[in-house]
């Protein structure tokens, strides 16, 4: 990608990224997955997990079914963490005919318009409405 976060249609370059909330019983980790195009978010999930299965897997299948489960040519970048190089996850990615793709490692602006919007959740939704008793709770505000 090389820091190009545009695209020239929907369905053609996704951002994604995990970020953490702290609750009272634990944390609440929530994954975005962002059409570059439009700027909407397309995919996200919240687990007490960051398991590659469980968290980012189920944002990219909400994505996907959005789309109408195939994502032939789409580019998929992620940041260099566990969760999205798990071949689990990089699997699935190709099985839905997307292609893979991550930034530099350590290198924060690869993946600034994944960052963007984690910064947007916790200031319009965290920070405004915390503390957070559960992750059930991080994930019904999250939800409206």
């Amino acid at each position: 990608m090389n820091r190009r976060f545009t695209a020239p249609a929907p369905r053609r370059l996704w951002v994604c990224d995990v970020t953490y909330v702290a609750t009272w019983t634990g944390f609440a980790y929530v994954a975005f997955v962002t059409d570059v195009y439009s700027r909407r978010i397309v995919g996200w999930n919240v687990a007490s997990t960051l398991r590659s299965e469980i968290l980012p897997m189920q944002a990219l299948d909400m994505a996907a079914w959005g789309a109408g489960g195939r994502l032939d040519g789409l580019i998929h970048h992620a940041d260099h963490g566990s969760n999205y190089t798990a071949m689990v996850y990089t699997e699935r990615i190709v099985e839905l005919g997307a292609v893979p793709s991550t930034g530099t490692v350590g290198d924060s602006f690869d993946n600034a318009m994944a960052e963007a919007v984690n910064n947007l959740y916790k200031t319009e939704l965290i920070r405004q409405r915390g503390p957070w008793r559960t992750v059930e709770q991080v994930e019904l505000a999250t939800l409206e």
